[in-house]
Parts: structure tokens; C-alpha cells; sequence
């Protein structure tokens, strides 16, 4: 009875959705979108979320190509993307049951709270902690949220403008700052309201200025990679490390920066964060290589045949444009972001494989190194769960 107590409040979350995917995505136009059935299909997906027990080491990240669930320790970047669904998923229907699960999930994430080696404290500590907090005004989420903050302000070099990425290809890079870290930069805008201390607030400022000036192209679309000189702030070289070429869009980049200036914009109120968030926009949807029904391939400038979507770069990117679309006062934002989760809950898209608690699939990890190519993605799931209840919240 529990279980079909939870299910019914889950149902409007996919309304209109079936669990029939499997091949890759043939190109279908937006308004002859598959027609989606009920949602009976979805029962398993819902019941297992709640049903995979909170262990330490084994935050869900993909699938193995056996069907396993790859999971990974709270060190792993993804680590705080599946409190962050439970959370969404509290939120959206209320049932306690997500909740206890997700405080489970967020206290097994803290000991991250300290980890000076990595620029992911945001994905890990703001997604699980920072919903948290969010939802439930706990002060001991929120004392995490500042310790973690002063952690990730220790990357800061205020002589290049931008908190460091990686550590690792240290041959390579000697100071690497990647269009992912925009996504970062939310704790630290936290971290000033929360405590008055204007720091977190300029770094994270100064870090989006920089990145404007060196991440994009004359046509708005962005590298991967920016490396710095430590000493010098000079730019020493820029790549597309996980993307088709050097020269190429990678398209959960464009996602990154898409969502990433619209936050900014969000904490600065400064026109030129909103004007970057519209260019990228413009990028990405007047491209010629965005199919039809705006789940785009890996990187939009790979001309091969056969090339896989990527489901996570259509999620980041649907959530982005609910949030930019009331900035922008652009209707069609709103409907395209509106037609991306239409098709998402669609046959092509739904995970269908037994045993495991993943929504969506068809996502591309690191389609250079061949790993997690067109398979199931926590933060697709996050930013998907994230996008309806902003869809919720407009409607």
C-alpha cells in the first residue's frame, strides 16, 4: 500500500510517459513528437529509487555496459546528484520517504566539505547539501554549505580571475579552468548571502568575467579548456578536452555555460551575465546541427555517422532556459524548453533496464575516451528532475 502511495505521487512528474527506450534516437520532429502513454511504466524507475539503500562508495553515476550500476565514491564529482534527485523529489510530491532517504544520501557527501582538491564542490555539496538546506532550513546543512565554500575559495587565484579545475595532466595544464566550473560558482554566491562576506561573491564574479573573456569564440560557442598562467594570468593555450576537436562545441559545454551565466546573472543583476546566457542561447538553438527534437548530439561539430546524443547536455539546458527564459521575457524559451521535456519522457529517451533507479537515457559521458557513451547519467536525471519542477512552478 506504501508503495502505491508513493507511485501516485510520482505520477504527475512523467505524466504522459512510457518506458519503451532502448535504441538510439532516430531525429523526430518537435510537434510529431512520439505520443506517450501511461505511466505504468515508470513504476520500477520510481520504486527503485527508493529501494537502493544509502552505502557509502556507491553514489549511482551510470550503468556498466552489463547493466550494473556504476557506483562511485564521494570523492567522484557526480557524488551529489542523487541526494539531489531525492530531494526534487520531496519537494515535488511531499512524501517522506524521499526526504529520510535523501538526509541518508546528503550526510554521506559531508566528508567532501573539506576536500581542497578538487573545483566540484558545488556539484557535490550544493546539489545535495544546498537542496537540503533549501528545503528544510537545517543549520547544519548550511554550516557545510560555508565550510565547503571556504574550501573551494583556496582555488581561487586572483591573478588569473578564475578558481582552478583539475589537478591531474599536470604536463599538460598548469592551471586548466574549465566551462564547467561556471556551475561551481553557486556556493560561493551562497556562501556570501549566508554570511556577509563579500569574498565569495567577487571571486565568483571575477571568475565569470574572465570566462567570458577567454572561453568563447566569435560565434559564441565556448572551448572546454582555458589553461592560465599561475603567475602571469596569460592564456596559454585553449582545448576541447572531452569534445570532437580543439576547434569544436562540445555539447554539454554549451549546456554549462548556458545555465551557468544565467545564475550569474541571478546573484549580479549585471546585463552583460544575461547578454552572454542569450548568446549562447542563440548558439545553440540556431545551430544547423541541433536535431529536430532538441536533444543534441555529443559535440555539434562531429560529422560522423551514427554519433550518440547526449540526454544530460538536453537536460542542463531545458532548466537553464525555465530560469532564463523569465529574464529574457522570451515565450519561446519557455516552449522550447517545454518541447525538450516532452520528448525526454518520451519512448526514445526513458530508461527501460531492470534494477536500477536511472530516468533517462542516451547520454554521452566522455565519448573521447569512450566511456559512459549512450547510457544513463545521474545529473541528467538531476537537471531533468530540476527542469520539471521549474516547469511546475511556471505552469
Amino acid at each position: 500500500m506504501n508503495r502505491i502511495l508513493i507511485l501516485c505521487g510520482l505520477i504527475g512528474m512523467w505524466m504522459s510517459a512510457c518506458n519503451q527506450g532502448g535504441a538510439q534516437p532516430e531525429e523526430t520532429d518537435v510537434e510529431s513528437t512520439p505520443v506517450t502513454v501511461s505511466d505504468s511504466g515508470l513504476s520500477a524507475r520510481i520504486t527503485n529509487m527508493l529501494d537502493y539503500p544509502a552505502i557509502a562508495g556507491s553514489f549511482p553515476r551510470s550503468l556498466e555496459s552489463n547493466g550494473e550500476i556504476r557506483g562511485v565514491a564521494s570523492r567522484d564529482w557526480t557524488s551529489g546528484f542523487y541526494p539531489g534527485v531525492l530531494w526534487y523529489a520531496y519537494e515535488y510530491t511531499g512524501n517522506e520517504a524521499y526526504k529520510n532517504l535523501a538526509q541518508e544520501w546528503t550526510a554521506l557527501v559531508e566528508d567532501q566539505k573539506t576536500n581542497a582538491g578538487t573545483h566540484d564542490m558545488g556539484f557535490k555539496i550544493n546539489c545535495s547539501f544546498g537542496n537540503g538546506y533549501r528545503i528544510t532550513e537545517d543549520p547544519k546543512y548550511r554550516e557545510v554549505m560555508i565550510e565547503s565554500a571556504k574550501t573551494l575559495s583556496t582555488r581561487f587565484n586572483p591573478v588569473v580571475g578564475c578558481t582552478r579545475s583539475w589537478d591531474f595532466n599536470k604536463d599538460i595544464w598548469t592551471f586548466p579552468v574549465i566551462i564547467d566550473n561556471m556551475m561551481n560558482l553557486e556556493l560561493l554566491f551562497l556562501a556570501t548571502t549566508f554570511t556577509g562576506d563579500s569574498t565569495y561573491y567577487e571571486m565568483a564574479r571575477t571568475h565569470a568575467i574572465t570566462t567570458m573573456r577567454h572561453h568563447f569564440r566569435e560565434d559564441n560557442s565556448s572551448w572546454h579548456v582555458v589553461d592560465y598562467d599561475p603567475q602571469t594570468g596569460a592564456v596559454r593555450g585553449k582545448q576541447t578536452h572531452q569534445g570532437y576537436s580543439d576547434e569544436s562545441s562540445w555539447a554539454r559545454g554549451q549546456a554549462w555555460g548556458l545555465y551557468g551565466y544565467t545564475m550569474v546573472y541571478r546573484f549580479t543583476g549585471e546585463a552583460r551575465f544575461l547578454e552572454q546566457a542569450q548568446k549562447i542561447y542563440s548558439y545553440i538553438f540556431d545551430h544547423p546541427n541541433l536535431p529536430e527534437d532538441l536533444i543534441p548530439y555529443w559535440d555539434f561539430n562531429d560529422p560522423t555517422a551514427g554519433k550518440p546524443r547526449d540526454v544530460s547536455a538536453a537536460s542542463v539546458t531545458a532548466s537553464a532556459l525555465y530560469e532564463l527564459s523569465a529574464y529574457a521575457a522570451d515565450p519561446k524559451m519557455i516552449e522550447q524548453a517545454d518541447a525538450i521535456l516532452e520528448t525526454l519522457q518520451s519512448d526514445a529517451y526513458l530508461e527501460d533496464r531492470p534494477n536500477n533507479m536511472f530516468i533517462l537515457t542516451h547520454s554521452t559521458g566522455n565519448m573521447p575516451k569512450d566511456d559512459e557513451v549512450d547510457v544513463p547519467l545521474i545529473y541528467a536525471d538531476y537537471y531533468f528532475m530540476e527542469a520539471l519542477l521549474r516547469q511546475k512552478e511556471l505552469k
